[in-house]
């Protein structure tokens, strides 16, 4: 199976097709994904100006989806190296259980679905490594009121999710699955609450 990397260099490749680029370009996404596959094509393509169901888009405008999406990737690859430190010290240093935040990060290993959006047309209209940034910078403050990514403090608590987890605070906003570690209990009781309310 081909790497990040390898596809990349597929979508850059000025031999292949603009539908066979599209297609590495879509490939990417199997590998890192900070949406979800769909929420991030429908992301990639917005910013780009590709229409999603272009088979054979202007090569130019997949550069620039394919840019955007390795600037986050970069963003987050650097943070996994900094927690991969960090927990290495932790366990020199005896502490070999993982916290809360840390069990959160092995299950988004590689940055897939790490800002999961449910609704694939529902996602940050930032770019994307603003978006990681904003979120690494939630997680290294500790637990805040709303959404780390636009700031919305009224989340609603969802069950039944397509993704880890199976439940947790969604923002009404931007449409990110807000990682329970970065919640006070505050918020996290109010988004609760909002779930009893309207059932």
């Amino acid at each position: 199976m081909a790497g990040f990397r390898s596809l990349a260099r597929q979508v850059r490749d000025p031999r292949r097709s603009p539908t066979q680029r599209r297609t590495y370009l879509r490939r990417c996404l199997e590998r890192f994904a900070p949406y979800g596959h769909r929420a991030t094509w429908d992301h990639l393509c917005a910013g780009a100006g590709i229409a999603p169901d272009d088979r054979e888009p202007d090569p130019a405008r997949l550069l620039a989806a394919l840019a955007e999406l390795e600037e986050a990737r970069a963003v987050w690859l650097a943070y996994e190296r900094e927690f991969a430190a960090r927990r290495k010290e932790e366990k020199h240093s005896g502490i070999r259980q993982p916290g809360a935040l840390d069990d959160w990060h092995r299950r988004t290993w590689g940055g897939n679905g790490v800002a999961w959006c449910e609704d694939p047309r529902v996602h940050p209209d930032a770019r994307l490594a603003d978006v990681l940034r904003r979120l690494i910078a939630a997680i290294d403050a500790g637990p805040g009121t709303g959404c780390p990514v636009c700031g919305e403090e009224r989340l609603r608590w969802r069950t039944g999710l397509d993704h880890y987890p199976g439940s947790g605070p969604v923002c009404g906003r931007c449409g990110i699955v807000v990682p329970v570690p970065v919640l006070c209990e505050a918020a996290l009781g109010e988004a609760r609450g909002a779930l009893l309310r309207t059932a």
